[in-house]
């Protein structure tokens, strides 16, 4: 029967197994020998990696892969992702090679600029507030100088701190709204510092504020956090060619294979239900590297979505044109990434995928990782229009079908080739293993 437990984090490692295997697993030895698989051999490597977070039991592992060939600015690279999805590496590196013989990638950063905000409670009058704001503002840039004189140093730091009256959607809500260079930094921990500052100078100058009656110097702090909406936090990538270069090898016109990427990405566009999985597309390419790289995936992906919303209706993060006989197939996403700070400088597989980049600043990585996404969502939408997804998906998917029944080596040998000119579907194979077995 499964039984809560006390203290669990003061745990030995060896103990939470035992604990854990014991009470929620029914072979508590093999439950144990599939922990210890995952471990790192090297002791030293996995102290490391039990550090990175708490109540650590194993690793988890995802593979590792390089999409090769991708010019970018005019520089060639070869992109860690770090995936479990059948086909998205293939995929990256198929975009990549097309575009590779028609001058690459473009990529430009068109902002930095990272958002925080002190969420506030205030019952007294707006103007006297405003009056406020504007007497603590040099405080409170002055109290966090500690904070940001080495980010000041290298160019970055504070950019403005603005009064936001929210009372019109929340009784007596207020913020401060705050922006910030964080240049190679994500960033996060200076901007939470920072805000945290902030919130305890705004309430204490409050107490003192000799324009305030008695009930508007109680300032009531509900949280200050940064956001990860970062609208101007942005980058574009684009591709572009005349239409006669659009052979695909497929048994369509270069025209009309133009047309019809044009066509999906307008319905992409207009259609809520088609853009999320257009969009998801992207992210495979996006997640990958910025995985790879010890980037938050989860605050990307909050982030990108909520671009795709901010015009009122969920839309899609690509565009197409075709505009005097040249197509031209581009992305604007938010990308709030860092290449110093976090694992960047512990985990050695990110720090090995930032070699492999070529140690690139925050801003060369933000145009590396658009490039990923709209390769991606090249790739998707270029097999949607021809061949469909699934002949592609699937034959890279057949390794997993064969590993799931339980074909061995020759066994995979033969079905590979067998099914370069068939139809994967798991029954399809499962039945060409059953005949090859007989």
């Amino acid at each position: 029967m499964n039984t809560a437990i006390e203290g669990f984090s003061r745990l030995t490692k060896e103990e939470k197994i035992d604990w854990l295997t014991k009470n929620y697993t029914k072979n508590p030895e093999s439950s144990k020998n599939v922990l210890a698989q995952y471990w790192n051999t090297e002791p030293k490597v996995q102290r490391l990696h039990d550090e990175f977070i708490e109540n650590t039991v194993t690793n988890y592992y995802l593979p590792f892969g390089i999409a090769p060939n991708f010019l970018i600015n005019s520089k060639l690279y070869a992109i860690p992702m770090a995936i479990e999805e059948s086909s998205v590496v293939a995929a990256a590196s198929k975009a990549a090679k097309f575009w590779l013989e028609k001058g690459g990638f473009q990529a430009q950063v068109l902002g930095m600029e990272k958002i925080g905000q002190v969420h506030f409670i205030h019952k007294g009058n707006s103007q006297s507030l405003e009056k406020f704001f504007s007497y603590v503002k040099p405080k409170l840039i002055s109290a966090v100088r500690p904070i940001t004189q080495n980010m000041e140093g290298r160019g970055g730091g504070i950019t403005h701190i603005a009064l936001k009256d929210k009372t019109k959607v929340m009784e007596n809500y207020y913020q401060l709204h705050c922006t910030f260079q964080t240049l190679d930094a994500m960033g996060a921990n200076f901007i939470n510092s920072c805000l945290e500052e902030f919130a305890r100078v705004f309430k204490a100058e409050a107490q003192a504020f000799s324009s305030f009656t008695k009930n508007e110097k109680e300032i009531d702090v509900v949280m200050s956090i940064l956001s990860n909406y970062v609208p101007n936090c942005l980058v574009k990538a684009e591709v572009s060619c005349p239409i006669e270069a659009l052979e695909t090898g497929e048994s369509i016109a270069p025209l009309e294979f133009a047309e019809k990427m044009l066509q999906a990405v307008e319905i992409a566009r207009i259609e809520p239900h088609r853009a999320v999985t257009h969009n998801k597309g992207i992210m495979n390419g996006v997640d990958a590297v910025v995985l790879a790289t010890g980037n938050d995936f989860r605050a990307i992906e909050a982030g990108v979505h909520a671009y795709a919303s901010r015009n009122g209706q969920y839309t899609s993060l690509t565009y197409a044109t075709i505009e005097k006989g040249v197509f031209k197939f581009w992305i604007e996403i938010p990308l709030a990434l860092g290449t110093v700070g976090g694992l960047t400088n512990l985990h050695p597989l990110v720090k090995l995928s930032l070699e492999i980049l070529q140690n690139p600043s925050a801003k060369e990585l933000m145009e590396i990782v658009a490039v990923a996404g709209l390769a991606q969502n090249f790739a998707a939408l270029r097999s949607l229009v021809t061949t469909g997804i699934q002949q592609g998906h699937m034959k890279m998917h057949l390794m997993n079908i064969l590993n799931q029944i339980g074909a061995d080596d020759e066994e995979k040998k033969v079905l590979i080739d067998y099914f370069k000119t068939r139809t994967v579907t798991h029954g399809a194979v499962k039945e060409a293993l059953e005949r090859l077995k007989k």
